[in-house]
Parts: structure tokens; C-alpha cells; sequence
């Protein structure tokens, strides 16, 4: 990288946590640390619930999602604005009403002290796992791409959290995630461009659709009954409304963005303002995906986007004669694809049909030079992680976007990881020290005890993550593996959310066995089925409910 790089991306990360800092100095009560002193305007709460959502992971991960399976993965969101609309209209109103600090607290108002408790805890475990794949995401990524150790990577990112977050609470995390919002997507849009811009002369915005269209990586709807297809129209629209619910409406992380707000209407513009650009901003970022695909048709891709394993391939001479055999293989390969989708971006009539199938085989055949090349890989360190999705637009990046350019796309990801991982600091703590702490354990502390408690407990949790993230494992896919440890705990926090809010007839006990059976079975379906995760939401929801009737109809005969 060079130093303009460099100055760019120290420059936008120290600005942005300098001006959270400056602007959130002197909380003097829990009320102003964890609420914000409920002063947020609608676009404030709107962009503050987007970024918490756009992890690092979604500029990472998204685009590579895009260019290995094209963009039905936009699917998964279907179902968001309606659970918008659903929130805005019947739970906002009970929680203003309650005046909560947390969400939980209407659990016990509702039911008794347990299920608040076993509510927190399932958030807890939840949300501080994620907090932590939210900072390693970019950190193991990052610590290849730039040759710094990932323990390096990741106290960076965690520290520049933890400064805002402790020092200022909620308005802090609101007031950065506003330029951290504009920062994200204004990289993203300059990185489209340059995708474009990099094409050959003869293919524009118009061609690259078309081809990207062509090879499949366009199709958005999938209609199909598949209960192992993790996107379809009927996973979105059904698993995706039940997560966006249970995400949106019963976890703090976002509960806490819509509660600082100056009024109800505030909240709900907020809410709508995220519903109605969310399904946007993330088909942005996917077709952004098929666009470096495209790029890549003219542009020969690496073997293995994961540069750091290639190189630990090369200090081994058997392997890495292996390794180069494969490599000139896949070269001389992309050579004909190249020379057959420049005749397709020209091709009219009968003749696409027949050019998409012979660019199909050749797709195919790289295909299986990638899956040698993992095998060697593999038989060079069995600890070298062999799924490469998440380095592709980063390696996009690094290899071909202009100096500066660099810096912005880096500062992004940097800041998308620090904007939703201080949401879920600041969550974590918010509910340790009013859902366990303050209920549980001391209740007669002064404003400032709980003002101090509430800070350390957001230091502790930032430890955690950093720790956490520090002795992760690669997942398969980082963008997935967010949402899956999400979805296996979702759907049971959402049905004891939505058997108080609806079904009068379940009481405390009832509601808490439920949602034990209700965990249980999804955790037995996602260790033992090949059921997509999305449908867990659904799952985990329905058994709490129809639990919570057949035991309290029992209880009461």
C-alpha cells in the first residue's frame, strides 16, 4: 500500500472516532449513556440501524456471495420492510409505553423475572459471539492483506471500538455511524465504478449486465420448495420476515438504536427509512459482486483468491511444483474463456444459447483445478483454510484499484466493523447491567455505580469480543455464519417476544418451558439436518408457541 493509502485510512478511522468522542463527552446518568438522552432524529436512528446491520463482513463477504452465486442471496431480505411495518405499528408503542431501557424488561412486565433473565441470556450468548466474528471478519482478512499478525489486526479494531463506545454510550455509537454509513457506501459506489471503468473499452455498465446475466449470476428469484435451499422467494419472504422481527424487535443491538429516539414518530421513520433502503443498498453491493465477475472474465483470476496460503504452498517444493502445474493449467484455460465471452457480449440469436453452455464447461473445468488447488493446500497445512470467498473483492481491491482509492475501500471495511461491533458493545452492556446487574444483583446503587458499571461492562464485552475474534476459525462463509449463529437463537427469543404481544393466554411458566423445547430443537436440527438455517426462525417461533398453548391448556385443566 502506499502512503497515500495509508494516510487515508488512519485519517478517516481517527476522525471518525475523534468526533464520537468529542461530541458524546460527559454522560452524567445510565439514562444519557444508554439511551442518548432519547434525542435521536428519524435519519440519525435510520442510519445508525443500517450500519449496526452492515458489518464488515457485509463488504467483504457480500460481493464474493455475488461472484460465486450470483445474487439470489438479496432473497434473504424479502422479508425486512414488512417486519418494519409489523414493529412500527404494535411494538414500538408498548415499548415507549414502558419507558424500557432494554427489551427484556417487557419480558418480565409480561411474564415474570426468569423468562427476563433466560431472554438476556440468550441475547448474551448470541450477540457476544457475534461481536466477536464482527471484529475477526475484517481482522483475518485484513492481517493477510496488509501482512500484519492477526492479533495485531484485531486489537486495532477492537481498541478504536472500545475508545468511542466506553467513553460516550449510545450517542456515541449513533453520532459515528452516521459518517460511518456515509463513508461505506460512498466507497462502495466508487468501487463500482472502477469496476466498470476497468472493463474493456468495447464492454460499458450495459454489456457487463448482459454478460453477468448470461452466466447466472443475475438470477434474483428462486421460487422453488426447497427447505434446504438456504434462498428462495419463500425463505426470504417467510424466514426472512421472522429473523427481521426477531433481529429489529426483540435484540438490543438494534432495540437500543430506535429507543434514543426523540419521540415514537421519530422511531418509526427511523424503522421505515431502514426498511425501505436497506433491499437497495444491499443489491448494490451484490451487483457490485457480478461486476468484479464480469471483470474477472477478461481479467485472469487467481487459482486461490487467499494469497497468504498460496505463498505457504510455494515454501514447500513438492507441493508447490503441484501448485504451479494447476496454475498453468488454469491459465491456459482462461485464455479460451476469455476469447468465448467477448464473442458472447457480441453474440445475437441461437448462438448465446450455445456460447453460455461451452463458457458453462470451461466454468466447470476451473471449478476442478480450484478444488485441486485447495486439495494442495490442504496436504501443505490441514490448517490452512480452504474456502476463499471473502478475499474476493478484497483482492479486486488491492490488485487493481488506483492509490487513495485503496485506503477509502480499506477505511470502509474498517469502519463497518468498528460501527457494528460498538452497537453490540453498547447492547451488551445495556443489557448486563440493567437485565442481570442492576435486577439481580445490586439494586440500590447511585446513578454514578451504574454509570461506571454500565462502562466497564462494555469494556468487558469489547475484551471478550477481541478475545474472541482473536482465536476464531475461518468460517465457511462469514456473511452466512452471522446469520446462522443469528437464526439457531431468533426464532425462540421472537416467539417469547410474540406470545406477549399476542397471546394473552400463555403465562410465565408456560412461555419459559417453551422456549427451552424450543432451543433444544433447533439446535438438534442444525447439528443433525441439512435444513437451511433460515427456516429456523420460523421453527424455533412455532415451538414456543404451540408449547406455550399445549402446556398452559394442561396447567389450567
Amino acid at each position: 500500500m502506499s502512503s497515500l493509502d495509508w494516510i487515508i485510512l488512519f485519517g478517516t478511522l481517527l476522525l471518525i472516532v475523534g468526533y464520537g468522542v468529542y461530541k458524546t463527552k460527559g454522560s452524567k446518568n445510565i439514562e444519557s449513556y444508554l439511551k442518548g438522552d432519547n434525542s435521536m432524529k428519524w435519519w440519525t436512528i435510520g442510519l445508525s440501524i443500517m450500519a449496526t446491520q452492515a458489518s464488515a463482513i457485509t463488504f467483504l463477504s457480500t460481493p464474493g456471495q455475488a461472484y460465486n452465486s450470483g445474487m439470489g442471496f438479496i432473497q434473504f431480505y424479502f422479508g425486512l420492510p414488512l417486519a418494519m411495518i409489523i414493529l412500527s405499528i404494535w411494538v414500538l408503542p408498548i415499548f415507549y409505553k414502558l419507558k424500557v431501557y432494554t427489551a427484556y424488561e417487557y419480558l418480565e412486565s409480561r411474564f415474570d423475572l426468569k423468562t427476563r433473565v433466560l431472554g438476556a441470556f440468550l441475547f448474551l450468548i448470541q450477540r457476544g459471539l457475534a461481536a466477536g466474528i464482527t471484529i475477526y471478519a475484517p481482522a483475518i482478512i485484513l492481517s493477510t492483506i496488509l501482512g500484519w499478525p492477526l492479533v495485531y489486526t484485531t486489537v486495532v479494531i477492537g481498541s478504536l471500538v472500545i475508545i468511542y463506545t466506553v467513553s460516550g454510550g449510545t450517542k456515541a455509537v449513533s453520532q459515528t455511524q452516521q459518517h460511518q454509513m456515509i463513508v461505506m457506501m460512498g466507497g462502495m459506489i466508487v468501487a463500482g465504478l472502477f469496476v466498470i471503468k476497468l472493463l474493456p473499452e468495447d464492454i460499458g455498465l450495459a454489456e457487463a449486465t448482459k454478460l453477468a446475466g448470461h452466466m447466472g449470476k443475475l438470477e434474483l428469484i428462486n421460487t422453488d420448495l426447497d427447505l434446504e435451499n438456504r434462498y428462495t422467494l419463500w425463505t426470504g419472504l417467510l424466514g426472512g420476515l421472522f429473523v427481521a422481527l426477531s433481529y429489529f424487535g426483540t435484540d438490543q443491538s438494534q432495540v437500543a438504536r430506535y429507543l434514543s429516539g426523540k419521540s415514537l414518530t421519530e422511531s418509526r421513520l427511523g424503522l421505515m427509512f431502514n426498511g425501505l433502503l436497506k433491499i437497495p443498498m444491499q443489491f448494490v453491493i451484490l451487483f457490485i459482486g457480478a461486476l468484479v465477475f464480469v471483470f474477472y472474465q477478461f481479467n485472469q483470476a487467481p487459482v486461490f483468491f487467499n494469497e497468504a496460503a498460496k505463498d505457504e504452498v510455494y515454501l514447500d517444493p513438492v507441493q508447490k511444483e503441484k501448485y504451479q502445474s494447476v496454475e498453468k493449467e488454469y491459465s491456459n484455460l482462461f485464455e479460451e474463456k476469455r476469447r468465448q465471452v467477448q464473442l458472447l457480449s457480441e453474440a445475437q440469436g441461437d448462438e448465446i444459447q450455445v456460447l453460455k453452455q461451452s463458457i458453462a464447461q470451461i466454468h466447470d473445468q476451473e471449478n476442478q483445478l480450484r478444488e485441486e488447488a485447495k486439495t494442495i493446500i490442504k496436504n501443505t497445512n490441514e490448517d490452512l483454510e480452504t474456502t476463499d470467498t471473502d478475499y474476493v473483492f478484497i483482492t479486486f481491491v488491492m490488485e487493481n484499484l488506483p492509490k487513495g482509492i485503496i485506503g477509502l475501500l480499506l477505511a470502509v471495511i474498517f469502519s463497518a466493523a468498528m460501527s457494528s461491533t460498538a452497537s453490540e458493545l453498547n447492547a451488551l452492556a445495556s443489557t448486563s447491567i440493567i437485565d442481570i446487574y442492576k435486577r439481580n444483583i445490586y439494586q440500590n446503587g447511585s446513578e454514578r455505580h451504574y454509570l461506571i458499571a454500565s462502562k466497564l461492562f462494555t469494556l468487558f464485552w469489547g475484551i471478550v469480543a477481541v478475545l474472541f475474534a482473536t482465536f476464531a476459525g475461518l468460517l465457511d462463509n462469514l456473511i452466512q455464519a452471522v446469520n446462522i449463529l443469528g437464526s439457531i437463537f431468533y426464532g425462540t427469543i421472537l416467539g417469547v417476544f410474540l406470545s406477549g404481544f399476542f397471546i394473552k393466554y400463555i403465562k410465565g411458566n408456560a412461555v419459559f418451558i417453551g422456549a427451552l423445547v424450543a432451543q433444544a430443537v433447533v439446535l438438534y436440527f442444525y447439528f443433525f439436518s441439512e435444513m437451511a438455517y433460515l427456516w429456523f426462525n420460523l421453527l424455533g417461533c412455532g415451538i414456543v408457541i404451540m408449547t406455550g398453548l399445549v402446556y398452559q391448556f394442561f396447567k389450567n385443566r
